[in-house]
């Protein structure tokens, strides 16, 4: 029998009359995004992302990850030059899991037909890529980048995506599964009705933290973004550093972010709670981008930001969407988690009221301490479900979730 070694996959798709080619110049990008349209363009829950969002996650002059690794991306075509799918693979030297004991690269924005075969050509496309650069592993859909972009697949709740959420159709879970992924970890997101009447036990522990005048609250103020970039970086390296290869985040940092958001941010929905003038909480919320970008088909040109601002003005969106809610260790477990969700209760049911829907960035199911502060807001429910797929590249080694913080 003969053996092609490395050949042997392209000779595979050759006979499979399908062709993967590597995006090389402006009009393959192009088709990249094009694979998109073509996949989703019947689908009424999808809402196409911003062709500039996608576009600068391969932009060594947007994206900070390359400091850390690189990306390549593909397209499928048919045999008559149809395109039929995509798929991305990267290695990030920062990317990091608890107790992770191999070396693990990233595969997303897959798109795909549903064939099988046509999601097996992907698959092997990105596995042959990784396995040059000398990793064992690969998890998918995940994002070149931070995980509030860009990361995993929806396996319920095919519901219109939020701003930079992932969204399949639901076959999708099957050319994953029949790959051989498995889940790593699921990804939960919660809403609920911010009208509706919050728990009494909510309401009790924002009772007794209220009642002692160390503690305080306030919205921000874009007038003053430096003071709560150095409160948001507080709360953030004290919650989150170091857990999953997250890094310390400098004040700076957090002012970048905070300048990105302002011409979107409502000041009311972003909050932050004070022990004796020090920050100890933070509950980030923005007004649901998409039900504005949903109208841009794309595109974010002059016309389009002027559709934008229009659309704030005169239509602006009932719903809103949590990014992050934080309390430092020393004060989780004490009350303040229910002290910010009463205080922004009050604030979207002061008249005239905007916002009658509420849904919340995905919280992983490795984190069951968030995921019951989440289900104790009031009258939540589980929206949609996403899932961290691992394909370990040894097909003997054993399989373990992520594990529970």
């Amino acid at each position: 029998m003969p053996y092609f070694g490395i050949l042997a996959p392209f000779i595979f798709y050759y006979f499979c009359s399908m062709q993967i080619i590597p995006v090389t110049t402006p009009t393959l990008a192009k088709q990249f995004l094009q694979v998109a349209i073509n996949i989703n363009k019947n689908d009424t829950h999808w809402i196409q992302p911003l062709n500039k969002d996608i576009n600068d996650i391969f932009n060594k002059e947007k994206n900070k990850a390359f400091r850390f690794g690189e990306i390549i991306r593909w397209i499928l075509e048919d045999d008559k030059g149809n395109l039929i799918g995509r798929v991305a693979a990267f290695i990030n030297t920062k990317y990091k899991n608890k107790n992770d004991d191999v070396e693990v690269g990233g595969m997303g924005f897959f798109e795909c037909i549903n064939n099988q075969q046509a999601a097996n050509v992907l698959f092997d496309t990105a596995k042959n890529w990784l396995v040059q650069k000398g990793v064992q592993a690969m998890d998918g859909p995940i994002n070149f980048g931070e995980r509030d972009k860009w990361w995993g697949l929806v396996t319920k709740g095919f519901h219109p995506p939020l701003y930079c959420l992932n969204y399949n159709p639901p076959y999708y879970v099957t050319l994953f599964e029949n790959y051989g992924f498995k889940i790593f970890y699921n990804q939960i997101c919660f809403g609920f009705n911010p009208q509706a009447t919050i728990s009494p036990k909510v309401i009790e522990r924002h009772n007794a933290i209220a009642q002692d005048p160390d503690f305080s609250f306030s919205t921000i103020n874009k007038n003053n973004l430096e003071k709560f970039a150095t409160d948001f970086a507080l709360v953030y390296n004290k919650a989150w550093a170091g857990h999953g290869g997250l890094k310390q985040m400098p004040q700076e940092q957090a002012l970048l972010i905070f300048k990105k958001m302002k011409p979107v941010m409502d000041e009311k929905i972003v909050q932050f709670a004070y022990y004796k003038h020090e920050a100890i909480g933070m509950f980030l919320n923005l007004p649901d981008l998409n039900q504005y970008f949903n109208y841009m088909k794309g595109k974010f040109g002059l016309w389009q930001k002027l559709k934008f601002v229009f659309l704030q003005k005169f239509k602006p969106t009932n719903k809103f969407t949590g990014l992050v809610f934080g309390i430092v260790p020393e004060w989780q477990g004490k009350g303040v988690d229910g002290y910010l969700i009463t205080k922004c209760s009050e604030i979207v049911k002061k008249k005239p009221i905007q916002y009658t829907d509420y849904e919340m960035q995905w919280i992983g199911d490795f984190n069951p301490k968030m995921i019951n502060v989440a289900e104790n807001f009031g009258d939540t429910y589980r929206t949609r479900n996403l899932a961290t797929f691992r394909y370990l590249f040894d097909r003997e080694k054993e399989f373990v979730r992520h594990p529970t913080l």
